[in-house]
């Protein structure tokens, strides 16, 4: 109850982080994390992908991000690759949400560990080089947040 009540008691602006304190409050776990990202609005799955950083050490609610990066609600793909996904996701799953980001809009700086899980990954910059050649192909726009990622795939170069 009171995560639905967050918003109309706190006001649009801290209602995501009222909405943490509240499940951090409660010490939720990942059944009770779980439970309300499926049966909660999309502002309180949005403040449980939050919250899971704080509530659940190991990879348990992995379900709940890999579930908002399939949607195409970007407020929700943009807190799935917050803090959990970086420590959480592996290599392959990480990329598809880097791509996604791109794909949907979401600025990239909102990808926690963005530098350091990109930092000299071929695989990401392959990735990446494909989806700048079809958008091109398609007379579409490159987004310049592909540009910044793909400038941190390439690994530095040694003066000699």
């Amino acid at each position: 109850m009171r995560l639905a009540e967050a918003g109309r008691r706190c006001g649009t602006d801290h209602a995501d982080a009222v909405r943490v304190l509240i499940l951090y409050a409660a010490h939720a776990g990942p059944d009770a994390l779980t439970r309300v990202y499926h049966q909660g609005t999309a502002a309180e799955r949005r403040a449980v992908l939050h919250a899971l950083p704080h509530l659940v050490p190991g990879p348990d609610a992995l379900p709940l991000v890999e579930d908002a990066l399939r949607t195409n609600d970007t407020r929700l793909v943009a807190a799935a690759v917050g803090p959990y996904a970086a420590r959480h996701l592996d290599a392959h799953n990480w990329r598809h949400a880097v791509l996604k980001c791109l794909f949907t809009g979401v600025p990239v700086n909102t990808v926690a560990d963005l530098h350091h899980r990109a930092h000299a990954d071929p695989e990401l910059a392959r990735m990446l080089d494909d989806h700048a050649a079809e958008r091109t192909a398609a007379g579409r726009p490159v987004p310049e947040d592909l540009y910044r990622v793909l400038a941190l795939t390439t690994p530095p170069v040694k003066e000699s």
